[in-house]
């Protein structure tokens, strides 16, 4: 496929997916939070979560609204590990156990106690000057500063870009958080400018981004993330990371 007829195949599928429960998909159980606090909190445990079948991460976050209600950010503040994680015996999720889960919520109360908010959090960092990618990797070890060496896997809930994998879940989160139209919610429109976003990049982005010969480079990692980002910046050098959602839902031959 040359140049023009890619560019008007991605126009079209955009175009096709950029409204409001076009397809089921996570990002919609934000839509029903009634502030920003709830949304950036919710946003990231569901990012968190975002691997695999969609209909199980659905049902996951669910379990957990269902404990917690949708005022996450005062049940996160008031959560007391030693009297609330009973409620939390079943949030297992395959590679992730509930403790794991339990871990989330208190770093994630760590840094509301420290800074009130992840967008204080978030606007400190951009304030720095900093690179998107190097704002992930600072907000990343700021939500991973009470560590267990019994939970291993946790870890895997928070990819760091210093690990040099693509970081799919957190730039997926970072474009919720950012962007602002029918889709993402632009929490954080302010901070950051959504042309330096980096694109999710999971195997299905990546076998349809090899598929269609959008870059040449086949190791899937950061590199191949920031690769394609700037193929994309060639369509829409504001707006890269609009395509995301579309290219989600191309199937692979």
């Amino acid at each position: 496929m040359n140049y023009t007829k890619l560019k008007i195949y991605l126009e079209d599928i955009y175009s096709k997916y950029k409204h409001k429960h076009s397809s089921i998909d996570p990002v919609w159980i934000l839509h029903n939070c009634k502030s920003d606090s709830d949304r950036e909190v919710l946003g990231l445990i569901v990012s968190c979560y975002s691997y695999g079948n969609i209909d199980l991460i659905n049902r996951f976050i669910n379990k957990f609204i269902e404990i917690s209600g949708m005022g996450v950010t005062e049940f996160i503040k008031n959560f007391d590990a030693s009297k609330d994680k009973k409620y939390f015996k079943e949030m297992n999720y395959r590679f992730n156990n509930s403790e794991d889960f339990v871990l989330l919520l208190l770093n994630i109360k760590s840094v509301l106690e420290k800074k009130k908010s992840l967008s204080v959090l978030i606007k400190e960092l951009a304030d720095k000057n900093l690179s998107v990618i190097n704002i992930i990797s600072d907000f990343v070890d700021e939500l991973k500063f009470i560590k267990s060496k019994k939970q291993k896997n946790f870890d895997y809930l928070l990819p760091h870009p210093g690990k040099g994998s693509t970081c799919k879940r957190m730039n997926l989160y970072f474009r919720w958080m950012v962007r602002e139209d029918e889709i993402d919610l632009g929490v954080w429109k302010k901070f950051i400018n959504k042309s330096e976003l980096i694109m999710p990049v999971d195997t299905h982005i990546y076998k349809v981004s090899q598929e269609l010969k959008m870059i040449k480079r086949k190791s899937c990692d950061m590199k191949y993330a920031l690769e394609l980002t700037d193929f994309l910046k060639s369509f829409d050098p504001t707006d890269p990371v609009r395509f995301d959602f579309a290219l989600c839902h191309i199937k692979v031959k």
